[in-house]
């Protein structure tokens, strides 16, 4: 319903405003979810459960303007490959829908809108934001040289959180970065399961990951990196001195853990991508948990 009401929109907007949807993936929201949950558990611990109302503006539309940035990027460094993969061989760069000028003159204008929210923060988060837009275009790259793309996709997805916290707080506390370390590590693992979905294509064509990387130890790699970052944010709750709410979120998101290992035994492409989009779930249990936390302090 909500991409046939998208594409009803775009038909009305103009004739190719349906590609550059596509090219910025907000036909696809998942991605979106993954960064922003994490973004908001930050934001809200930071701001003990009162954030601003200006800054989880800036953050959340950050979040859809950076993610977007991301996806045209990813999309320009793999145009001359995505052709070759079942699963984006649609995608408008792969197709020559859009050409990839028209891809790097969005992702400026993406990059600079998102630049000048940043503006509306403070000093110590504008510096930080270089460094998310340098994890963010290094991403696509890393994968033609590296097995382990997945962490510089970690870090693209936890920059926003040591913002988050220099934003409300003018600070950046040591404890912030149990916070970032354990969405890292947690990208690794639901990214990993992304890579699966790919990988007899991605063997093919030379791209790497830690799919192809973890071989037959994916699955048990992938639970290992979901456990450890729930030991993660279990440090990170005992030095922010949160309580029984968000223990109870970190409850289900490991129950949703269980399942996506449970459900991916056959390891078959559609089972470990919907693994993959399942992990919002346990993003946002563990953010309603925090916000709970708060509010029934």
């Amino acid at each position: 319903m909500y991409n046939k009401v998208l594409l009803h929109a775009c038909n009305r907007l103009h004739p190719r405003a349906w590609d550059f949807v596509q090219l910025m993936r907000f036909d696809r929201p998942i991605g979106t979810y993954l960064l922003l949950w994490p973004t908001l558990w930050a934001l809200w611990i930071a701001a003990e459960g009162v954030p601003s109302a200006k800054n989880l503006f800036i953050f959340v539309l950050g979040v859809i303007l950076m993610r977007a940035a991301g996806c045209v990027i990813n999309d320009y460094a793999d145009r001359n490959f995505d052709g070759h993969v079942k699963r984006t061989k649609g995608r408008p760069l792969a197709t020559g829908k859009v050409a990839p000028k028209e891809a790097l003159i969005l992702f400026a204008v993406l990059v600079a809108l998102s630049f000048g929210l940043v503006l509306l923060t403070n000093a110590a988060t504008l510096w930080l934001s270089f460094g998310a837009l340098g994890v963010a275009a290094l991403y696509p790259f890393m994968k033609r040289y590296t097995f382990y793309p997945q962490v510089v996709l970690g870090a693209a997805f936890s920059w926003g959180m040591p913002m988050a916290f220099t934003a409300e707080t003018g600070s950046l506390p040591p404890e912030a970065w149990l916070l970032f370390i354990a969405n890292l590590i947690w990208t690794v693992g639901y990214d990993t399961y992304y890579a699966m979905a790919d990988r007899e294509d991605d063997l093919k064509i030379g791209i790497r990951s830690t799919a192809i990387l973890f071989g037959e130890a994916d699955r048990i790699m992938i639970l290992s990196l979901q456990g450890l970052a729930l030991f993660c944010l279990i440090l990170a709750g005992v030095r922010f001195e949160l309580g029984q709410w968000f223990h109870f979120g970190l409850l289900i998101a490991a129950g949703c853990f269980a399942w996506e290992f449970w459900t991916t035994q056959s390891r078959r492409p559609d089972k470990c991508f919907k693994a993959f989009l399942h992990n919002h779930w346990a993003g946002l249990a563990i953010l309603v948990g925090i916000v709970l936390d708060f509010a029934t302090r």
